[in-house]
């Protein structure tokens, strides 16, 4: 695992894994897109640490991760978070294994994640009502259990409430004996529903993925900045080396003030 506030951080939204996620990169690209996809949030996927992982060398890593930034998989960029009172910027390497072009990118920086027109997966309300008995078996739920409840549990999150807050609330002080799992837990998510938490904007900058400066999304397209993309930037037109030195001997003249001398 990395250090905190470095590491991967998965992309929200994704699509389910299939077999067909990475078919479209050439076969090294794949093979490390899925390593990486594999690994939980936080693990450290820093070339060196990749490198000892997996049998390619820190280059090959390198000029991979750069290839998966161009293919929508990866970003690298900071983001604000809240440490007690304070406000800090943390490093961030977001990995999507949807590939995602530069317009959702861009959204995603800004905390306005486009949402999937179709539904693929379960709601996280859903997820977390059905894992509540892997860890507490007295309060394992039917299928229709969860379905019935998702509204309740889909308040909680909206209410800006942890998975670690949600489970606490839910299978702390238990009785010794529990006839209707899903009665009990309709009620605490009933009487233990917390307040509404403010809103926080979301601060995210993205790096170029060649030289690591710092940009806007709309400056980075593909994840390369205008001189890493070998985009001819614009430079003030420099006058004749001749015209330069016949202004100098102006100066010298007395005949135009220094001030007006034209800079080489």
């Amino acid at each position: 695992m990395a250090n905190p506030g470095y590491g991967k951080r998965s992309a929200p939204d994704q699509r389910p894994r299939t077999g067909a996620d990475f078919t479209h990169l050439v076969p090294r690209d794949a093979a490390i897109a899925s390593y990486i996809d594999s690994l939980r949030d936080g693990a450290d996927i820093s070339v060196k640490t990749l490198a000892k992982a997996l049998p390619y060398g820190q280059c090959a890593i390198r000029t991979t991760l750069n290839r998966l930034q161009e293919e929508g998989h990866l970003r690298r960029g900071s983001e604000c978070v809240a440490s007690g009172e304070n406000l800090i910027w943390v490093t961030r390497t977001f990995f999507s294994r949807t590939a995602r072009d530069d317009t959702w990118w861009a959204a995603f920086s800004r905390g306005d994640v486009p949402t999937e027109t179709q539904r693929t997966t379960r709601s996280r309300a859903f997820i977390l009502l059905a894992a509540l008995g892997r860890t507490t078996p007295a309060l394992s739920l039917s299928h229709r259990d969860c379905v019935t409840l998702e509204p309740q549990m889909t308040e909680w999150l909206t209410r800006g409430a942890t998975e670690a807050e949600i489970t606490h609330a839910l299978t702390s002080g238990l009785p010794d004996r529990i006839h209707h799992p899903a009665a009990l837990i309709a009620t605490r998510l009933q009487t233990k529903l917390p307040p509404a938490r403010e809103p926080h904007t979301v601060l995210r900058s993205l790096e170029c993925s060649e030289c690591r400066a710092p940009g806007t999304p709309e400056a980075l397209p593909g994840g390369k900045c205008r001189t890493c993309r070998g985009t001819p930037t614009h430079q003030e037109p420099t006058l004749p080396a001749q015209k330069v030195r016949a202004q100098a001997r102006a100066v010298r003249a007395g005949l135009i003030p220094k001030s007006d001398r034209p800079k080489r």
